[in-house]
């Protein structure tokens, strides 16, 4: 019998102070079995920063032809191809010419390295990379509870986050725009 994903439901109230974007975000999260709480709080973080009507979660891990979130226009057209963690150049190459924006949120131990490695094949691409610190990652994560109502303000690509169990500051860090 294969293992189930977990669900964590949030409601984040969002002040994006960057785009003058603010809304209440109603998520519903799937934990794969295989992802960490840090790669999962990664993703809903990349969905704040990119936080607009028609922007979805995959079903992402389970799926590899898929990023974790994506929006589709009403044509069906894929607008925005947004993946967490250190894909494989070939990966994104082939997704920038199926979306229109592309864009990569990196964020654990090895972030660095895949970066370093990779970052001069990336430079070719129309894709904009950036990369959330891993212990500040480790923290968020030290806040989460399987349902939570916390407040995430977003300035100057630092994103605050306060929940019952506490803050967490995350910088974004651009790495190619």
């Amino acid at each position: 019998m294969a293992l189930k994903p977990t669900i964590f439901k949030f409601i984040i109230s969002l002040s994006d102070l960057d785009r003058d974007y603010y809304d209440t975000l109603h998520l519903t999260v799937a934990q794969h079995p295989s992802e960490s709480l840090e790669r999962m709080m990664a993703r809903v973080l990349a969905y704040c920063l990119n936080a607009r009507e028609g922007l979805v979660f995959t079903t992402g891990l389970s799926t590899p032809n898929e990023p974790d979130i994506w929006q589709r226009g009403l044509d069906d057209q894929l607008l925005s191809w947004i993946d967490v963690g250190e894909p494989a150049f070939e990966r994104i190459k082939k997704a920038s010419r199926q979306a229109r924006e592309v864009k990569i949120y990196s964020f654990n131990q090895k972030s660095e390295v895949w970066w370093q490695q990779e970052q001069a094949q990336f430079k070719r691409l129309p894709v904009k990379v950036a990369r959330f610190p891993w212990p500040a990652i480790q923290q968020l994560a030290s806040l989460v509870e399987r349902s939570m109502v916390c407040s995430l303000s977003i300035s100057d690509a630092t994103l605050y986050m306060a929940a019952k169990l506490g803050e967490a500051e995350i910088p974004c860090i651009e790495l190619q725009g």
